[in-house]
């Protein structure tokens, strides 16, 4: 047998060279098409899918992996790209998939492949980056597995969430009328509903007594959304792809573009099956339709011969204060500085749409 000293080169190449080893890659082939689609069974209408199907399929990966994903655009009338949202994309900024940033758009008919390593373990999602496009469809989960997470062994199964708004009209209709001069006070268009999964009323099966890790994304294009788990308790593990010190929640809040995991440990009873509630926050809405459902539900379902009770009405909303959170890295805060330096920024309206 022989021996290296620890942080020689040759000990430091092999190191390396035997993480690449296990380190995998995934290839996906993704043909981007329009289909229809019509989740909140409301109204029918052009989505953008892929392969034929939506919802989309995940994209799953495990620390260390080459991720490959070659892109069709078949949509015949958009240009389009993909954005893996969180992800540093550190040596391959060209993977991007920001359109007029770091890439141009892929016309349609034509062949684009994102190649690029995933070193960043936690929950993130992919989605168009092309003007407005993603609210009408393109967009999905990204999970990146961890073989050496600090909560490893302490949950039996892991299920991944969405929670997102919804509109019946599509984006290239919507966006010309919120940028415009008959919009000068730039009110954004109000979602025509809320949805889970990409569709309404989830169940999602559960054993008792099991501990879930459920990785929550928010990729809807506007709405934050306050989630909670009735009769249940959420231990937040991971916020936006680090990791944080255990701490209990009822209820938090998840903004667009955000990602929560949490641990929640099942009850050993089966007589009752509970609510997952997401409420769009209507602070955001200039006005609140009538007609609007501003919730979404799914439900835990301990037993399908019991029903499935609608969610109890709630007082007020108390989400979990995540400035509290503490990242598990340990990493101390900066020093004093020696010089400190204030911008305000404002967000001002021009009265003219162009906000």
């Amino acid at each position: 047998m022989v021996f290296f000293a620890p942080w020689s080169s040759l000990g430091v190449a092999l190191y390396f060279a035997a993480k690449q080893t296990y380190a995998a890659t995934i290839n996906y082939d993704f043909n981007i098409t329009w289909v229809t689609a019509n989740p909140d069974g409301q109204s029918d209408r052009p989505t953008i899918g892929i392969n034929g199907q939506w919802p989309l399929p995940p994209i799953t990966a495990t620390v260390g992996d080459r991720v490959v994903v070659n892109v069709l655009n078949q949509l015949g009338n958009q240009t389009t790209s993909l954005h893996f949202h969180g992800l540093y994309m550190n040596g391959t900024n060209q993977m991007d998939g920001v359109v007029g940033v770091t890439q141009c758009g892929i016309p349609p008919g034509a062949l684009f492949t994102y190649d690029f390593k995933v070193e960043q373990p936690g929950t993130y999602w992919y989605h168009s980056h092309m003007d407005g496009q993603y609210p009408d469809g393109l967009r999905g989960p990204l999970i990146v597995n961890d073989p050496d997470s600090p909560y490893k062994g302490q949950y039996d199964k892991e299920i991944v969430l969405t929670f997102s708004d919804w509109y019946h009209d599509q984006m290239r209709d919507l966006i010309p009328k919120f940028i415009s001069v008959t919009n000068p006070t730039g009110a954004e268009p109000v979602p025509n509903a809320a949805l889970m999964n990409d569709t309404q009323n989830l169940t999602v099966s559960i054993e008792p007594g099991k501990t879930y890790m459920f990785r929550m994304i928010n990729i809807g294009a506007f709405a934050g959304q306050y989630v909670w788990f009735e009769g249940h308790t959420m231990r937040i593990v991971e916020v936006d792809g680090i990791y944080t010190e255990p701490a209990d929640a009822d209820m938090i809040y998840i903004t667009a573009a955000q990602r929560y995991s949490v641990l929640i440990t099942m009850k050993n009873d089966t007589s009752s099956n509970f609510a997952i509630v997401g409420s769009m926050d209507t602070d955001l809405f200039d006005t609140v339709p009538p007609t609007l459902n501003v919730n979404v539900t799914g439900w835990l379902v301990y037993d399908r011969k019991n029903e499935l009770s609608p969610p109890i009405l709630i007082d007020e909303f108390d989400p979990f204060d995540d400035f509290t959170l503490v990242p598990t890295d340990g990493e101390e805060l900066l020093e004093n500085p020696d010089y400190s330096l204030s911008l305000e920024v404002i967000m001002d309206n021009l009265s003219d749409g162009a906000n």
